[in-house]
């Protein structure tokens, strides 16, 4: 009796044990890692505008813009551009690829007052200009006022946004004027940088602007010739556009992953308009 008891605990202890592996949950799939992380240009996309220099400390760099179908391969649309980015080169921001760089990769972070551009992807939001209507730009457009400023104070409650002094209680001790006295706003696009649920400090007033020449960085803008800024600016449709800023290094890490296109090579022949290899995500 004692040995068909002692049977009978061992069976039930086993079914019970075979019960609770049922009722488990099932693992859970390991969070992926840096360049694996997902990508964050959306299928419906259909406009790429690149900005890629030769490394994080570089200010001159290279634009490209790429046009799609939805969740097809990008095609090259125009030829490169020459831009300068901040003269301190480029930082870490907060955009479309998250709040901090994908895990793993190197570089330094974007800070208010650093002098650098800020590196990842980002929504291109409205433009700006000194004309009172621009028919041929189909993005949302502002004309500037005397009283438009940009925040660039950590400390206001305003930080990161662009307002109007006559409408607005002034808690600032820094801004942007959006119309300033020399032609470098004449028509700026805004880089959505830091703009969802801003955090003080980490940087401001980012947009795509006239450039003072090729040959001095900006203060964390993107600039170009005027020229091609206002062809860029026709160009851009609403909500179709995503800005990638990046060193070429990361450019090249995150290239699969973000199912971004390939560029040549420093030295290579670079005519956007004879680039092939754009990259798709198998």
């Amino acid at each position: 009796m004692r040995n068909q008891a002692r049977h009978r605990w061992i069976v039930l202890t086993f079914a019970c044990s075979l019960a609770a592996c049922h009722e488990a949950p099932p693992p859970t799939i390991p969070a992926k890692h840096g360049a694996e992380a997902a990508a964050p240009i959306s299928a419906d996309k259909t406009q790429l505008v690149t900005v890629v220099s030769a490394e994080w400390t570089a200010f001159r760099a290279t634009l490209r813009r790429y046009e799609r179908d939805p969740g097809q391969r990008w095609k090259p649309a125009g030829r490169p551009v020459d831009v300068v980015l901040g003269r301190e080169g480029y930082g870490w921001g907060r955009g479309l690829h998250g709040t901090s760089p994908p895990e793993g990769r190197p570089g330094p972070i974007k800070r208010e007052g650093d002098g650098r551009s800020p590196a990842g992807a980002f929504s291109i939001g409205t433009a700006y200009g000194y004309a009172p209507a621009r028919k041929d730009i189909s993005v949302l457009y502002v004309q500037t006022t005397g009283e438009l400023r940009c925040v660039d104070d950590p400390d206001s409650n305003h930080y990161n946004r662009i307002v109007s002094t006559a409408e607005t209680n002034v808690d600032w001790q820094s801004a942007e004027h959006m119309r300033r006295e020399d032609d470098l706003y004449v028509l700026a696009i805004v880089v959505e940088h830091n703009t969802e649920a801003p955090k003080p400090g980490a940087g401001s007033c980012i947009f795509i602007h006239l450039w003072e020449g090729p040959d001095k960085g900006m203060s964390g803008c993107t600039a170009m010739a005027l020229d091609p800024l206002e062809e860029l600016a026709g160009w851009l449709r609403p909500d179709a556009a995503v800005y990638v800023a990046l060193p070429r290094s990361e450019y090249e890490a995150l290239k699969q992953p973000w199912a971004l296109p390939t560029i040549p090579l420093l030295g290579q022949f670079d005519s956007a308009s004879n680039e092939g290899g754009v990259g798709k995500r198998d």
